[in-house]
């Protein structure tokens, strides 16, 4: 069955890979992002497979700005019942170096994001008796040197994700979440960036602590959110999986 979806933060990475998967499942797909611009390529591999998405942009920490970007999509897709809350973004440092800005920036995209866009799509799920969320987490959530906003934001979506099942569940909607380890994406390269390594003997260097033996790509991730999205997980809610090449948690 064709559904709309909307991923957010689907310009590149984990998003991009996502958005291409769900519209390979014959979804329509809401590619949103903060330019809408960004997310051209994205559409366009999409469209290349004769498949329907739209690029959309927002920032999911406005509540506005939301509103207006579900409205949209709305009009143009379709209520949409499927939504991934992958938007983030990183501001390392260690807790006293670390600024109250940086702290702000990645507790807003990450969680108040997470809720806005919940809040904007729930009534179209409850609407529907079907729906599917799933949350964007990380192994980060366990504690890492260096990421105590991202940790904190990341754990908590995991708590936002078991209350979401709790509230939802009886209208249909399940809502789970996905924690990626070490993934090669434009983030990771970033913080081989930040650390002065290059990114191969970056990823080599993770490699060797991963037990299958290797760093893992947006498509690993993108693979366990469809998982989740379709009709047989309908019996699945509030869990996390951890996709790390090993175990966690």
């Amino acid at each position: 069955m064709t559904r709309t979806a909307i991923v957010t933060g689907a310009a590149r990475g984990i998003g991009a890979a996502t958005a291409r998967r769900l519209a390979a499942a014959g979804h329509a797909v809401a590619v949103l992002d903060l330019d809408a611009a960004a997310c051209a390529d994205t559409v366009a591999a999409i469209e290349a497979d004769g498949r329907v998405a739209r690029a959309v942009g927002a920032d999911v920490s406005d509540a506005a700005a939301v509103a207006s970007a579900v409205a949209e999509i709305t009009a143009d897709l379709g209520a949409p019942t499927i939504l991934v809350n992958n938007a983030g973004i990183i501001r390392d440092n260690l807790l006293f170096k670390m600024s109250e800005d940086d702290w702000d920036a990645v507790l807003r995209v990450h969680l108040r994001g997470a809720f806005l866009m919940t809040q904007a799509v729930q009534a179209h799920m409850v609407d529907a008796g079907w729906g599917r969320i799933v949350n964007l987490s990380s192994t980060s959530a366990l504690g890492n040197r260096g990421q105590a906003n991202y940790a904190a934001a990341k754990a908590g979506m995991q708590g936002f994700t078991k209350t979401l099942a709790i509230e939802l569940g009886r209208y249909g909607v399940t809502a789970n979440a996905v924690a990626p380890g070490f993934i090669q994406t434009d983030m990771t390269r970033a913080t081989a960036e930040r650390l002065g390594v290059p990114f191969e003997d970056f990823v080599a260097a993770m490699a060797k602590e991963i037990p299958v033996g290797r760093g893992g790509t947006p498509d690993d991730v993108a693979a366990a959110v469809a998982f989740f999205v379709g009709d047989d997980a309908g019996f699945i809610s509030g869990q996390v999986l951890y996709v790390a090449g090993g175990p966690k948690a």
